[in-house]
């Protein structure tokens, strides 16, 4: 399932999807929003806000996949025995284009603590 959303801030266009995708030891999921109707490339400071849920935060990889397949990696392995992640990371992103489908994809990489992507949106 796509969940694409959209509403107007005073810093742009901002695209959310809410829906929960479930990440389980040791595995991969990806969220995706897809972009359209846009011109250009996205802002060098671009706001990409993270909800996941999750008892130890130091199990989790996070990353902003591109449409083009680029990797911008927004947390890796750190926090320790910390609970979820809540926070908003500025990415240069001022070589892709607006357009596509951006997926926040998480891995877990360790076992024993579970948890999902509760929301994330990115702001152009």
């Amino acid at each position: 399932m796509t969940l694409t959303g959209s509403y107007t801030t005073g810093g742009g266009q901002t695209y959310s999807n809410t829906t929960d995708y479930t990440i389980n030891d040791n595995a991969t999921v990806e969220s995706p929003i897809t972009v359209s109707g846009r011109s250009g490339n996205a802002p060098a400071s671009t706001p990409v806000a993270v909800n996941i849920v999750h008892t130890y935060i130091g199990d989790l990889k996070v990353d902003l996949v591109a449409p083009d397949g680029s990797v911008y990696t927004l947390h890796n392995r750190s926090g320790g025995s910390a609970d979820n992640i809540n926070q908003t990371y500025n990415v240069n992103l001022s070589s892709e284009a607006l357009n596509g489908t951006w997926k926040l994809r998480v891995s877990d990489n360790a076992s024993l603590d579970t948890g999902y992507i509760n929301s994330w949106s990115i702001t152009f």
